[in-house]
């Protein structure tokens, strides 16, 4: 019987499970030098500067001032002499003793006319007319306004009554339709019959 003992002696199978632990133990040495050489190589991570969002007021826009219309002006109508007309048609003119002196036109009977080229109403609106008028006719009659053709239908008109002499003067007015613009003004008389029936010194636009 062999007197070793088994405490030196070892037996075959006990000798191969100390290899293969011996082994796998240097695979995982191996193994983790590997890890720990990836875990050097890889960069560390940098974290982005936080970004600082500033916000400012809104402007305030000013709103925009709106567009100024002026107002349209008034044109200041001057008097208009009747004998001073571009054209008196039928018409003769005399000494007037009206205030003021100068002429009047007279021996009016209808259908004769005045005219007045290049009138300007302006913008605002012309709407009454003055007339300085006389008669000592025993028939009525009217006096009337037209625009750019004495054939147009008049846009105001007065009537003429007898004002009991024919230098003895008054002032008397017409409604107009509105009127603006350049135009020819056309003055014209119509009565009952062909006598002569009015004297006129002169005529004035007003708004």
């Amino acid at each position: 019987m062999d007197p070793r003992s088994p405490t030196v002696y070892r037996t075959r199978s006990w000798t191969n499970r100390r290899r293969a632990l011996t082994a796998a133990g240097g695979v995982g040495l191996v193994l983790l030098g590997y890890l720990i050489g990836r875990w050097q190589d890889t960069p560390a991570a940098v974290s982005a500067p936080p970004v600082v969002v500033i916000s400012t007021p809104a402007q305030t826009q000013t709103p925009a001032a709106p567009p100024t219309t002026e107002e349209p002006r008034k044109v200041e109508y001057a008097v208009l002499q009747a004998e001073s007309a571009t054209e008196l048609a039928g018409i003769e003119s005399e000494d007037t003793s009206d205030e003021g002196g100068g002429k009047n036109v007279g021996w009016i009977t209808r259908n004769d006319h005045l005219r007045f080229d290049n009138f300007d109403f302006g913008e605002v609106p012309a709407v009454k007319a003055r007339v300085r008028l006389s008669s000592a006719a025993s028939v009525a009659g009217r006096v009337q306004f037209r625009l750019d053709s004495k054939d147009n239908p008049p846009v105001g008109e007065v009537s003429v009554v007898n004002t009991g002499g024919w230098q003895n003067w008054q002032t008397v007015s017409a409604a107009l339709e509105p009127v603006t613009g350049v135009h020819t003004v056309f003055v014209t008389f119509t009565t009952t019959d062909d006598s002569e029936f009015v004297n006129i010194n002169w005529l004035q636009f007003d708004h």
